[in-house]
């Protein structure tokens, strides 16, 4: 079996590596079953050891030797590299906010010290960066053109674009599209990465690819239903994502009353596309998608299972061994690249005090996969906890 290091920031209940390296571990719980690793987790490195560290626990149930540094989980305590494949999991974790309200995770600085083993090794494996790639835009884009550099099979982002669909929505590659919206809820940065990725995984599949990102404006309170109010198209689209969810506290109507602060993040896209994020602390837990094309207003839920397993993570997992073994990402790391690039635009649009912030950076093109080898069954969670 292929080797897979692990780097985390932090291993607890319900963290990140929980819930995914957990899974490399004991198994995948899928709709279908529960998926033995193909591939074996042989080290860990632990940046923090808190309180609540489950990890040192986990891997010594599991016969996995823990590392005192990266470099000696990826040589395996040797001299080069001696691992097939990199889990690199920087979230949760005692790491400070900055001024902008962005939570400084070392993701830059693990991936840093991961591809420096590759380049003394003169030999690169895949990795895969949970969630976004940095909470700025030169580190992101810096670990993407290192991996290029180093010919790093590289995938990275949220577990939202493989979790359910209700009911399923996938566009056909190149469907014209005119605008689209978002909904989620929860932190501004930490969940509005994975609203963005929400948005993102289906607007790639427009007519023409991606191309990238032209501005980036945040909105917060009052501001944001005044938009709305401006732009009755995004009311509508914001609407239909809304009324797409099943369990909510209040019906769309109501919206205004059961959410006190609303978040926005406004899109414009360089081949003229406009797109809305929005979080709605209050409205509801969960995700949710609104988009218009030649075939009318189309909308669903994006649905992850509220406990455990948290089985939405067994697909994105699935997808990431993929890659281990075939040394073939399954879907382009670009998508993350870009809303990384919106994120790190938002927050500071947000910190500029909402000011429209124009992005020539985000140059961002790539397509998008026909399909992804590994998608849940069903229209919601089946799996037993």
């Amino acid at each position: 079996m292929k080797r897979i290091a692990a780097v985390v920031t932090e291993y607890r209940p319900i963290s990140h590596a929980d819930v995914l390296v957990g899974k490399f571990l004991a198994g995948f719980p899928c709709d279908d079953g529960l998926h033995a690793p193909r591939v074996q987790v042989v080290s860990l490195y632990l940046d923090q050891v808190g309180p609540e560290d489950t990890g040192l626990m986990t891997a010594e149930k599991y016969g996995v030797t823990v590392y005192p540094s990266v470099r000696s989980a990826l040589t395996l305590g040797g001299e080069k590299l001696a691992v097939d494949g990199v889990l690199l999991v920087g979230e949760h974790g005692d790491y400070p906010l900055n001024e902008k309200g962005q939570k400084l995770y070392p993701r830059r600085h693990l991936f840093e010290q991961i591809t420096g083993v590759f380049a003394s090794s003169a030999h690169s494996v895949p990795v895969f960066c949970d969630k976004h790639l940095s909470y700025n835009w030169p580190d992101a884009l810096w670990m993407y053109r290192r991996a290029q550099e180093l010919a790093v099979p590289f995938m990275a982002g949220s577990s939202l674009p493989v979790c359910w669909r209700r009911p399923f929505l996938e566009y056909p590659l190149g469907t014209p599209l005119r605008a689209a919206v978002s909904i989620g809820y929860g932190p501004i940065e930490a969940y509005g990465f994975h609203a963005l990725e929400t948005l993102q995984c289906m607007v790639e599949r427009r007519q023409g690819g991606e191309s990238g990102v032209r501005a980036v404006q945040c909105l917060e309170g009052e501001a944001v239903w005044s938009w709305l109010e401006g732009h009755p198209l995004f009311a509508e689209l914001a609407q239909a994502a809304g009324e797409s969810i099943v369990e909510k506290e209040a019906p769309w109507a109501q919206v205004k009353k059961v959410v006190q602060k609303p978040v926005a993040f406004i899109v414009e896209y360089r081949d003229g596309l406009e797109a809305l994020t929005l979080l709605l602390n209050g409205y509801a837990t969960s995700f949710a998608f609104a988009g218009l094309n030649s075939e009318g207003i189309q909308a669903c839920e994006f649905v992850l299972q509220g406990g455990r397993p948290y089985a939405h993570f067994s697909y994105l997992g699935l997808n990431i061994e993929e890659m281990f073994l075939t040394g073939w990402p399954t879907y382009p790391v670009e998508r993350t690249l870009l809303t990384t690039g919106i994120l790190a635009a938002a927050m500071e649009s947000r910190y500029r005090g909402y000011l429209r912030l124009e992005t020539p950076y985000l140059r961002v093109a790539y397509r998008a996969v026909e399909s992804v080898p590994f998608r849940p069954l069903g229209p919601e969670p089946s799996i037993e906890s």
